[in-house]
């Protein structure tokens, strides 16, 4: 991701963008010399930045800083470098195809930690532990359910990604201020090669959607859509992190502990959540780049204005650089999770009791109780115990005083030792895994496969 959003990627775009106005310019008919395309093809990569920023310095313009060195490196390109094209031709349309790449990366990212998580959740996937609503203990779920909820999100941001991949169009070559004038001239009022042109052009780099309309740049608006899907991704990755470090202070399951690993340089017992952290850090900042995007894209005069430049160097490169590193993090987080069992199996017991005693309602009602009585009895019972649990430590006696109370001892109604499995209070949850697993991951990763079939299968490491 630095690499594709590097300095030197984006100029060798740039002179590809120009190499391909020219090509396609000759084959319309401009007297374009085959030895201008011939040293033009030679430079692609070789663009001396230093020598770029002496033309800088001079001209104040880097379009045009550029236009000129290259110019001195292939001296026969140069007077039909750029020829009829705004700075925007090279700049937004570069900016369209790193965002292109930079949305396959990220695919290949999501991809990654959604295969890491599958592993964890088809292991997990029917260990009974406490589901937490309100961070109080509720009914049961298992490991894998809760995996496959942090699943679920990153389906939804990687069906975003696609579908804004699919929906991406290229700038294409379209003039000053959008109105194809200058090509008019140049094809002396010759519509239809007009036309032509913008098409070659858009294919030639790998787009086969072009804007039908734009003014001097492309709609900022793209750019807003891009970043909320980012924002997207950044959402699901800090749900993943938060609930790790939920999960990580009840000891139930704990981020990857390099073995030297300090976790704190005057407490040498602690073992912090820190790449948890780091994601849910770095999340922050995507998220809210999200909201600048947009005010770009409202703020845009007429057919365009200046102010978003200096913004969008910062703000797109930034915002997939960070979604990069936040991907990277949780791939090597959702690898290496360590699942306590034997803690989760503890907090289970000490809670059990009280989810039995839905069952145990059921039961009494369905022995001719009065439901409302015998609510209010588990009621005064359940905080009864929580107290003397929390004060006094005493075990969780619930199930054997509410079989001493009359209301349930006249209704010979009970629960045996051997009803409380675990296993049988958590539903379909290990069902759900399987059918998330065998139903719904593999198509997607399928989809995500087509468009980024290198960086899915990449070994990721922090």
């Amino acid at each position: 991701m630095q690499a594709l959003w590097g300095e030197r990627r984006r100029i060798g775009l740039w002179r590809r963008l120009w190499l391909a106005l020219m090509e396609v310019e000759r084959e319309l008919g401009l007297d374009i010399p085959e030895r201008a395309l011939i040293e033009l093809r030679a430079h692609l990569d070789d663009a001396d930045l230093d020598r770029a920023a002496e033309h800088e310095k001079r001209v104040r313009h880097d379009v045009m800083a550029h236009i000129h060195h290259l110019g001195e490196q292939a001296p026969a390109a140069r007077a039909f470098l750029h020829l009829g094209a705004t700075s925007a031709y090279v700049t937004d349309n570069t900016d369209l195809i790193l965002i292109r790449e930079g949305l396959q990366l990220l695919l290949g990212r999501l991809a990654a930690v959604l295969v890491a998580l599958a592993k964890l959740a088809r292991r997990a996937g029917a260990v009974p532990c406490l589901a937490y609503t309100h961070f109080q203990p509720a009914q049961l779920t298992t490991v894998g359910k809760r995996v496959t909820l942090w699943m679920q999100e990153f389906l939804l941001d990687a069906e975003e990604l696609l579908h804004r991949l699919d929906a991406l169009q290229f700038r294409g070559v379209k003039g000053t201020t959008g109105t194809q004038a200058s090509f008019l001239e140049l094809f002396d009022g010759d519509d239809d090669k007009v036309r032509e042109l913008d098409a070659r052009v858009a294919l030639k780099m790998g787009f086969a959607r072009v804007f039908p309309v734009t003014g001097q740049t492309y709609t900022r608006k793209l750019d807003a859509q891009v970043l909320a899907a980012l924002s997207g991704v950044a959402q699901s990755a800090a749900k993943l992190a938060t609930d790790v470090r939920l999960l990580q202070h009840e000891g139930e399951i704990l981020e990857p502990f390099e073995s030297d690993q300090v976790g704190s340089s005057a407490m040498a017992y602690k073992r912090n959540p820190m790449r948890a952290e780091r994601i849910t850090g770095l999340a922050r900042f995507v998220i809210e780049l999200e909201g600048n995007a947009w005010h770009t894209a409202s703020e845009q005069w007429l057919e365009r204005t200046l102010d978003d430049s200096a913004n969008r160097r910062l703000v797109l490169p930034e915002a997939f650089l960070a979604s990069d590193a936040i991907l990277v993090l949780a791939t090597n987080v959702a690898a290496g999770l360590e699942v306590r069992e034997a803690v989760i199996a503890r907090h289970v017991a000490a809670q059990l009791p009280f989810l039995a005693t839905e069952r145990l309602l059921m039961r009494g009602v369905k022995a001719g109780g009065d439901r409302q009585r015998l609510h209010e009895v588990i009621r005064t019972h359940s905080l009864a115990v929580s107290q003397a649990m929390a004060e006094q430590g005493l075990a969780n006696d619930l199930l054997e005083r509410l079989a001493r109370d009359p209301a349930f001892r006249t209704l010979h109604v009970a629960l045996a030792a051997t009803e409380l499995d675990p296993a049988a209070y958590v539903g379909r949850a290990p069902r759900q895994v399987d059918d998330f697993l065998e139903r719904v991951l593999p198509g997607v990763l399928h989809r995500i496969e087509a468009v980024a079939p290198a960086v899915a299968t990449a070994e990721v490491s922090v």
